[in-house]
């Protein structure tokens, strides 16, 4: 399993962007695939984005197509997260999250490592 550590959360107006990072610890994390997901107090854990092992793959939920990409630097062990004209809906705490595979799996039980989540809030 890998160690992963967010960051780049914070307070934006709507509208404003954020680039959260993902860092991950151990000399293979070329072979995880990479999660984004986020939970807001009183609801469940929602996938957000996804990406293969090699970066070929991703998907990203329909809340936020057009709005958020993920991307990954293997030699940084680093998984982002570009979120663009954000809306209060988006508020939430963001977590980094893995599988050893190379496919992109939907369902949060799908993966084995998470980090411990970074606050976004987005002000009206």
């Amino acid at each position: 399993q890998v160690q992963l550590l967010e960051s780049g959360g914070g307070l934006v107006q709507a509208g404003g962007s954020l680039r959260l990072s993902c860092a991950a610890s151990g000399r293979t994390f070329s072979s995880y695939a990479m999660a984004w997901f986020r939970q807001a107090p009183g609801k469940e854990r929602e996938f957000v984005a996804a990406i293969s092992w090699s970066g070929t793959n991703t998907n990203v939920a329909d809340s936020v197509k057009g709005r958020f990409t993920i991307s990954r630097d293997n030699g940084q062990n680093t998984v982002y997260l570009q979120m663009n004209s954000l809306k209060p809906e988006d508020t939430a705490v963001y977590y980094c999250a893995s599988r050893y595979a190379s496919g992109i799996r939907y369902s949060h039980r799908e993966y084995d490592s998470w980090g411990q989540g970074t606050q976004v809030t987005v002000a009206s």
